[in-house]
């Protein structure tokens, strides 16, 4: 692929380079679950490109679906075209509670340095400052996939050294009742399976360290730098093991998102040009 492949600065949004950044963790012939919005995206790219062969399950039930066209939810019955089952969310998730699912997508309110996520509340959880929209699938898919991907927004506030509540455990826990933090092999044993593998937020992409699993900086996004994500963050972010600018997206990948899966500009709007 020759450098004039990749998209100019001015062709693409932020929106569009976090969805290929997301589409990238995807590998090919494996079970994917979906939820609405970026993701769904993120995905469908995926088997449009380098993934064909992935098994996409819709949160809603829909198991193996291939719609020519975006569905505007996981409950769209657009997701049941060319799917080999449609049932419902609690076959979904007996199927990822028996091991099949290999990759999660989700989001977050907070995260912390260890991969824990919050999106129940901010504040004390009797008496929040702020009632978030709840656990929903959350800790669930992300228990159960074999490695999950978060992608958020990211604010001082949001990267945070302590999460107010832990929705989505992460690499390093708390152990009630004494509040210390412990492995989450340690702590969850041979329930043990996976965890977050990667946070894509409007600032780079993080990883986490495979002994300690603490975050670290892999690539920084366009006009960003690493020593400014630091700074956005509440912790002290490891930037030692930076690889990069986050490769910008294609122009092929670009067709399919916006003249293929979402012509509509249902969840990504175009570049608006003058």
């Amino acid at each position: 692929m020759s450098e004039k492949d990749f998209a100019k600065a001015g062709d693409f949004t932020l929106a569009d380079l976090m969805t290929v950044a997301a589409a990238r963790e995807v590998n090919d012939h494996e079970v994917v679950f979906a939820g609405t919005g970026m993701p769904m995206v993120a995905i469908m790219l995926a088997q449009k490109t380098h993934a064909p062969n992935l098994k996409l399950i819709f949160e809603a039930g829909t198991f193996d679906g291939r719609p020519d066209v975006l569905p505007t939810s996981v409950g769209d019955p657009r997701c049941e075209d060319g799917a080999s089952r449609a049932s419902g969310l609690v076959e979904a998730f007996s199927i990822a509670q028996r091991g099949y699912v290999d990759l999660g997508f989700l989001g977050g309110a907070e995260v912390d340095e260890y991969g824990n996520v919050n999106t129940t509340v901010i504040g004390d959880y009797l008496n929040p400052d702020l009632r978030l929209t709840g656990s929903g699938g959350n800790p669930d898919i992300n228990s159960f996939a074999k490695r999950t991907v978060f992608i958020m927004v990211h604010e001082p506030r949001r990267f945070t050294k302590n999460v107010s509540y832990i929705t989505s455990p992460g690499w390093r826990v708390k152990k009630w009742p004494s509040g210390e933090f412990i492995s989450r092999k340690e702590l969850y044993g041979g329930a043990y399976r996976g965890g977050p593998s990667a946070v894509i937020s409007t600032a780079g992409v993080f990883r986490f360290n495979e002994d300690t699993g603490r975050m670290y900086l892999d690539t920084y996004h366009p006009g960003k730098t690493p020593e400014e994500i630091k700074g956005m963050c509440q912790f002290d972010l490891d930037i030692s093991r930076v690889s990069g600018e986050t490769p910008l997206p294609t122009y092929d990948q670009l067709r399919i998102i916006h003249e293929v899966l979402d012509p509509e500009e249902i969840f990504l709007p175009k570049v608006k040009k003058a």
